[in-house]
């Protein structure tokens, strides 16, 4: 790894989602273990330079991630870091990336040797305008900011391996035709999508929807696109549509490698084991395990969950950023995985996460340890978890709808809450599906 760390001497490199999960893990490595690196412009959603600053303090350096670095540096962290670092004020689903500063513009132009380019956004139901203006057209501007660089040597975009949607087995690391989709029908068009966002949005701005209601569409929206064309969520399908912009548009002398990882989780060794932040794909029901919310899940157990920590990701991007650094012309996709490896049961994650809870309870705020129970019950079909939720959720509530109407909404709030709740869980069941009940890599 030394010699391959050896490459970054003097490089300068663009960060784009520098405050995001990969991008902040990524910026820590080059700091910490080449120094010597020369300038890491990073890109931040911001309005101006100082909000940029304050942002990046603020989500990276602030964050336990950057430990080892402050221990290393001292007091002399902030010193150490802004000889190396330049936040940059910009968005990248805007053109120019956002970036204001026409000389701070052309200083990036003239002097970035490589892009990584990590910002997304990941919610699988994002609201479509927000997912395709980040994920779609931000990859474009992304190639076009790199086309008007005259140093730059190598594009690393971080994509993912579930644009493969829902095939499992073998799947090849070929790059997407423009226009093609998942279900054979061929007949996407990006710039179709990107008007049929305007209209809804016209459409919307006629009927004076308010800010929620132009949020629930929008995601609507997001997903049926998708399942039109072959895709299960808004994030994969915006992220699919990125890449095919990518390998259109960007100039040929110019190394691109798209890297796909499966499902990025904690780190496993540096710069420490088990950084994480924030809950994430399936997190979320862990933590309700935790608390004692739940012993029922949506899985099959003796499917493979394709996990992979987030430090053996960067160590990825690292190694084919040398090997593809000095390669114009090239084109090279590389999944980034682990079951065929290391293939991780699903049924040995639920074994983990209950002795992890049984030995490290969660607390009450009263500071009582919650104790979960080793019996967990799974819904290996959503046939099964449909029928489960209709008669533990859903005829228990319309009893409790009809209690309401007769006493005159005197269980209101509680209904609501309790019916917002239900339809959530309806709707994550829906979206981690393929994740939990198919063989996906």
């Amino acid at each position: 790894m030394e010699s391959i760390i050896n490459y970054f001497e003097n490089k300068t490199i663009l960060v784009t989602g520098a405050t995001g999960f990969i991008g902040k893990v990524f910026v820590e490595k080059i700091l910490r273990v080449q120094p010597n690196i020369k300038k890491l412009f990073l890109l931040i959603r911001a309005s101006d330079a100082n909000s940029a600053l304050h942002r990046f303090h603020s989500e990276a350096i602030e964050k336990e991630l950057f430990r080892v670095i402050k221990q290393k540096h001292g007091t002399n962290i902030d010193t150490f870091i802004f000889e190396k670092v330049k936040p940059v004020a910009g968005n990248m689903a805007l053109e120019n990336l956002g970036v204001t500063d026409v000389d701070l513009l052309n200083e990036m132009r003239t002097q970035v040797d490589v892009v990584v380019s990590s910002a997304a956004s990941t919610k699988f139901d994002e609201r479509y305008d927000v997912a395709f203006a980040v994920n779609t057209l931000g990859v474009k501007h992304v190639s076009r900011f790199v086309n008007e660089c005259t140093n730059i040597k190598l594009l690393l975009h971080v994509s993912t391996a579930y644009v493969a949607g829902e095939k499992s087995g073998i799947i090849l690391e070929t790059p997407f035709k423009m226009g093609e989709t998942l279900n054979g029908r061929n007949d996407l068009n990006i710039k179709e999508e990107k008007k049929m966002i305007l209209e809804r949005h016209t459409q919307l701005a006629i009927e004076k929807a308010n800010e929620e209601v132009i949020s629930s569409a929008m995601k609507d929206l997001g997903i049926q696109r998708a399942n039109l064309h072959g895709w299960p969520n808004t994030y994969v399908f915006t992220k699919a549509m990125g890449e095919m912009l990518l390998f259109e548009g960007l100039r040929q002398e110019v190394s691109l490698v798209v890297l796909r990882p499966t499902i990025v989780t904690s780190t496993y060794k540096e710069p420490f084991p088990g950084w994480i932040e924030g809950i994430k794909t399936i997190d979320g029901y862990i933590a309700a395990y935790g608390r004692g919310k739940t012993t029922t899940f949506l899985c099959d157990p003796s499917k493979i969950l394709d996990l992979f920590p987030a430090d053996m990701v960067i160590n990825s991007m690292l190694v084919a950023i040398v090997v593809h650094l000095n390669k114009p012309y090239s084109r090279t996709i590389y999944h980034v995985a682990s079951s065929k490896s290391n293939p991780l049961q699903i049924s040995s994650i639920i074994r983990y996460v209950c002795d992890y809870f049984d030995d490290h309870p969660l607390m009450t705020r009263q500071g009582n340890a919650i104790r979960v129970t080793n019996n967990v019950n799974t819904l290996t079909s959503m046939s099964s978890f449909n029928r489960y939720m209709a008669i533990r959720y859903l005829i228990p509530l319309k009893v409790v709808k009809f209690a309401n109407m007769v006493l005159f909404g005197a269980f209101n709030a509680w209904y609501l809450n309790v019916d917002r709740q239900i339809k959530m869980t309806l709707r994550l069941a829906e979206l981690y599906k393929p994740y939990v009940l198919i063989d996906m890599m």
